[in-house]
Formats: C-alpha cells, sequence, structure tokens
C-alpha cells in the first residue's frame, strides 16, 4: 500500500497539496456566486461541506506519491461526496488530476489500469452529473431531455479528455522512469561484465607470469644441482638467475594483485621491447631462442597486439622449456594487415603424460588471439611442436 518515497517528495506533495488547497478554495467560492449547492441551502454546513470535499481531494493528492493506490479512493470518496451534496465542479477538483497522474506513474500494472478505468469513467459520470446539475438552467419544453443529453455528451467528452490527458501524461512520465531503471541496470550490467573481463584477464597474466617464471626456475635449479659438485660457479650462476627471475616475478604479481585490489591500476603491460629480456630468461633457462623478425614492424603496433605477441611468446615459450626438447625457433613475421607468430621446438620421442595440449596455457594463447581477432592453432608436426598465430594489425603509426 505505502511506497518508499524520499523525505524531499513527500513534504513537497503535502505542502504543495496545502498551497492548493488555500489558492482553489476561494476561487471556488467566487464562482460559486452565492449558489454552492442545488438542494443544500446556502449556510454554514454547506460551506463546511465544501471545506470537507476540498480536503478529502487535496488530502488524496497529498498521499498520492506515497500510496496512490489509497490516494485514488480517498479521491472517489470526495468525488462521490461532492456529487451528493449537489455541489458544482469548483476549483479544488484538479486535486483529482494529480491523483490519476500518480495512479499510472507509480502504482502497480492493477492500479494503473484501474487509474485509465476511473479517468474514462470518471469523466462520463462528471458530465451527466453537470448536465443534471444545470437542467434548471435550460430552456424547459418538450426538448429538455435533449438537451439534458447532448450537455451531458459535450460536457463528458470535455471531463474524459482532461482526466485521460492527466492520466497519460503519468503514463509517460512512467515510461521515462523504466526507461531510466532500463539504462541503469544496463549500466551496472556493463560494469559486471567489464570487471568480470578484467578479471579474467589478469587471471590469465598471472598464470602466464607465474608458469614462464617457475618453469625457468624448475630448469634452473635442475641445472644448479647437478652443476654443484662439478663445476660451482655454473651453479651459482643458475642460483643468481633464479633469485632474478622469483623476484621479477614476485613483482608482477604483486602488481597484478594491486590490480585486484584497485579495479583502476593499470597493472604490467609488456610491449614488444621486452621480448629480448623474456628471450634472455629462456637463455637462462638452458634453452636457445633461435628468433627470425621478417619482415619487421613497419610501425608502432597497437598495445594489444604487442600484449597479444608477448603473451603467446611467453607461454609457447614456457611450454617449450618445460615440455621440450632442445632449442626453439621462433617466426615473427610483420605485413601490413597481420602479424604472423611461429614458435616450433621439439618434443621427446614419448611425451609426458602433462602435455601442453592439455593445459590451461593453450586455452590461454587462444583467448589471447581471439580478444585481439586473431586465430592460433598449436600441434604436433613432424617430431616437433608447433604454435602458429594470426593476430590481425590495425593500421601502425610511423
Amino acid at each position: 500500500m505505502l511506497r518508499p518515497v524520499p523525505r524531499f517528495w513527500l513534504l513537497f506533495d503535502i505542502v504543495g497539496s496545502a498551497i492548493g488547497l488555500l489558492l482553489t478554495l476561494p476561487v471556488t467560492f467566487t464562482f460559486a456566486a452565492g449558489t454552492m449547492s442545488r438542494w443544500i441551502p446556502d449556510g454554514v454546513a454547506s460551506y463546511a461541506l465544501v471545506l470537507l470535499v476540498a480536503v478529502i481531494l487535496w488530502g488524496a493528492a497529498a498521499i498520492s506519491r506515497i500510496a496512490p493506490a489509497l490516494a485514488l479512493i480517498v479521491a472517489w470518496v470526495g468525488a462521490l461526496l461532492q456529487m451528493a451534496c449537489g455541489f458544482s465542479p469548483g476549483a479544488y477538483d484538479l486535486a483529482i488530476l494529480g491523483v490519476l497522474f500518480a495512479t499510472s506513474a507509480w502504482g502497480s500494472i492493477r492500479l494503473l489500469w484501474l487509474g485509465g478505468a476511473s479517468a474514462l469513467g470518471g469523466g462520463l459520470i462528471a458530465g451527466l452529473y453537470m448536465s443534471l446539475v444545470n437542467e434548471q438552467d435550460l430552456i424547459q419544453d418538450a426538448a429538455t431531455g435533449l438537451r439534458v443529453a447532448v450537455l451531458a455528451g459535450l460536457l463528458g467528452a470535455v471531463s474524459v479528455l482532461t482526466l485521460v490527458m492527466a492520466w497519460g501524461a503519468g503514463l509517460l512520465w512512467r515510461l521515462v522512469l523504466r526507461g531510466r531503471s532500463t539504462r541503469e541496470a544496463q549500466v551496472r550490467a556493463e560494469a559486471i561484465a567489464m570487471a568480470e573481463q578484467e578479471r579474467v584477464r589478469i587471471a590469465r597474466d598471472m598464470h602466464d607470469v607465474v608458469a614462464h617464471s617457475l618453469a625457468v626456475v624448475i630448469a634452473q635449479s635442475d641445472g644448479a644441482r647437478y652443476a654443484a659438485v662439478a663445476d660451482p660457479a655454473q651453479a651459482t650462476a643458475a642460483l643468481t638467475t633464479i633469485g632474478q627471475t622469483a623476484r621479477a616475478a614476485l613483482s608482477d604479481v604483486r602488481l597484478l594483485l594491486a590490480q585486484l585490489r584497485h579495479s583502476e591500476g593499470e597493472g604490467p603491460q609488456p610491449t614488444l621491447a621486452d621480448l629480448e629480456t623474456l628471450y634472455a630468461q629462456v637463455r637462462a633457462a638452458g634453452v636457445e631462442p633461435r628468433v627470425t623478425v621478417d619482415p619487421t614492424p613497419p610501425g608502432e603496433p597497437s598495445a594489444s597486439i604487442q600484449l597479444a605477441v608477448y603473451r603467446i611468446l611467453q607461454e609457447a615459450l614456457t611450454n617449450a622449456i618445460r615440455h621440450g626438447a632442445g632449442d626453439v625457433d621462433v617466426r615473427l613475421s610483420w605485413y601490413a594487415d597481420a602479424v604472423h607468430l611461429e614458435v616450433r621446438n621439439a618434443v621427446p620421442p614419448a611425451p609426458r603424460q602433462a602435455s601442453p595440449e592439455h593445459g590451461h596455457g593453450l586455452i590461454g594463447m587462444r583467448e589471447r588471439a581471439q580478444l585481439v581477432g586473431g586465430t592460433l592453432s598449436a600441434q604436433p608436426e613432424d617430431g616437433a611442436f608447433v604454435v602458429r598465430a594470426a593476430l590481425p594489425v590495425a593500421p601502425a603509426t610511423a
């Protein structure tokens, strides 16, 4: 029955209705010209009844926002009391327009249609009532009934049009409010989707950083263990590489975790300039990347393409360290409309059960390619595992 309404609007309706009552009562008394009712003599009783009707109608307007259903009932009570007392329409009847507006603007669907029915039925009843009340003012002859019917039709049409316009204005405002709420819901849904995409991106970056760094650390620790007795200097160098790789990974992970806490953070965003550092880490792990870039980039590729190339190369080289045998061949071909990437590494004759084809790395590489509109394939070929990617490139900046 009661809607949650901000205190400001509740006070606004109450004060506005009080002002409407104070303004319309003098106008009503002025135009009544001493004949308030057709069958109640003018006097204290008739004026008190007019005041009561006006208070009821404007009281309905005062609660129309917080309780539109109750306001419609109260307005009907006031209108029926007005007709029962034989009062002609007065300026205080403007309150009914506010009630009808509220039923269609803030009421339920059922109340919306009840308000529309009230506007239509109330207008017809008002037209008939006004024609009967003014019957004595018409010429009394054999055609009096026809005159009453014509007058009822005209007044009814005017009343219906007035009431329906107020109801229709509320319906229009209802559509405006629904459009706003739909837009707000859309904005919230887009924000949730963007946050989810950001979490997925951070998770992908976390996987790339941790998987690559751990692969280097594992390879170096194995080498250090074997070289600890035969070549202590080599073991020391391996331990140094492990420390450097772990510190770099820890720094990247901290940045990613900070980005989780603060969504506006940028986080680590590698570029093509960081590929040399990536290749150095791979060499430190005991795998030599033979890199070929032909043709070279014609300009500065977009940041999204640079990030995609870096992450795909990082994951492919990580898989080569973990699952491959020997060195790895890397080829980058920068064309005007696309960059083609190929990573080829030999695999042992009997691959271990945990192959890259069944891990999250391959899924992550494919997602990286798809995010920029490209494609990626990864499959064994002639004793080697080959990763190929084709990523569309926007016009480069010189």
